[in-house]
């Protein structure tokens, strides 16, 4: 019984082993800027998803033909990698062995590496569908992106894929009739959990430790650089805070995130004009149907008149044929990935527009002066 209402219970955050953090991030940073894909294990605990150790997914070698070509199949065949085949045996085969040393042999969900919040992409969904179809429902998706933790801060996030998308996606209808049905919009298609870092209690002792206080004795002079780097007695404190947080450059992670949101705004225009060309082009082959339903009906009121075998009126399945309406999935992807990059446009600004506020004056000297 309580393994049905802890199955039933919807997951309500993630905690991640700081050890897990550390090798996601050194994979992800090896492979950058490739596509870095891997399996998480851990337990389910009271709606918690507790990640306790992760594995990388073995990387396929291309043969040597041109340099571009190959970099694209090699980010598309490592962002495919945790839904091929030969993975998901070699998946079972390392929690096996985990197993056999007693660690948590629980799959949990994969990660995946990103480049300036660019993640949501039909690889992700099909991968994640293919976690929480396949291997077990209650599985999530770590997305760690390189480009933004260069900046100073972790970016470590966990989503999950809504259950109206996952019906959606099940039936493979996007029209605009099955949408409007639905209701679905794009801020449905993933779902965010909040995400903890744990340390174990030796892990914390230490870094409490970390920040010594200063020699109450009077330390030599060094001689050289080379000594000075080297002195055991001088007191070194990883985890002050330092300068780079004052740091005035909005170069290049601002500058490279608005190219990406106006090239999503290009391909959101570009998927509105062919929904559009496929209307006219619907428009026109329907306007043809009527006007030989109109015509054919003529034919056999004349041919009644004249005590004929009227023909039969459905022929224009065989004669004409419709277009078919393309797929409105990309169009929702590239809708949630535009207000991914619209967020963090707000959000790195706001940052920026603070301390230029704040040396207001020194970037307006005669301003100051007339007041």
């Amino acid at each position: 019984m309580p393994d049905l209402l802890q199955k039933d219970s919807p997951l309500k955050a993630v905690q991640v082993e700081a050890l897990v953090v550390m090798k996601i991030i050194k994979h992800c940073a090896q492979t950058f800027p490739t596509t870095a894909t891997g399996s998480i294990v851990g337990l389910d605990v009271n709606g918690v998803l507790q990640v306790t150790n992760s594995f990388p997914f073995p990387t396929l070698e291309l043969p040597n033909t041109d340099a571009h070509h190959d970099s694209n199949s090699a980010s598309n065949l490592a962002a495919a990698a945790p839904r091929a085949k030969s993975n998901t045996i070699y998946q079972n085969e390392m929690i096996k062995y985990l197993r056999e040393v007693n660690v948590d042999g629980n799959n949990v969900g994969w990660y995946t590496s990103a480049n300036m919040g660019s993640f949501v992409t039909p690889n992700m969904i099909e991968n994640q569908y293919f976690y929480q179809k396949d291997l077990n429902e209650r599985t999530v998706a770590l997305v760690h992106d390189v480009s933004r933790s260069s900046q100073g801060s972790l970016s470590l996030r966990a989503f999950r894929l809504s259950p109206a998308f996952m019906t959606q996606f099940k039936e493979g209808r996007f029209t605009v009739e099955s949408l409007q049905k639905t209701g679905l919009s794009y801020k449905d298609i993933l779902i965010e959990l909040p995400v903890t870092i744990h340390n174990s209690h030796l892990l914390t002792s230490l870094l409490h430790q970390l920040p010594t206080k200063p020699s109450a004795e009077e330390l030599p002079f060094p001689s050289s650089l080379a000594e000075l780097s080297k002195h055991t007695n001088i007191p070194r404190a990883p985890l002050c805070p330092n300068l780079d947080s004052l740091d005035l450059s909005i170069d290049p992670f601002l500058e490279k995130t608005c190219d990406l949101l106006l090239d999503s705004i290009e391909t959101h225009y570009t998927e509105l004009n062919n929904h559009q060309y496929y209307q006219r082009q619907l428009g026109r082959e329907q306007a043809k149907i009527t006007g030989w339903q109109q015509k054919r009906k003529a034919e056999n009121v004349a041919r009644v008149a004249a005590k004929q075998t009227p023909l039969p009126e459905d022929e224009w399945t065989r004669l004409f044929k419709l277009p078919q309406e393309p797929s409105r999935l990309e169009t929702l992807l590239n809708s949630r990935q535009v207000d991914q990059y619209s967020k963090q446009v707000d959000g790195f600004s706001a940052t920026v527009s603070s301390k230029m506020f704040a040396i207001r004056g020194n970037l307006l000297p005669d301003e100051n002066a007339q007041q």
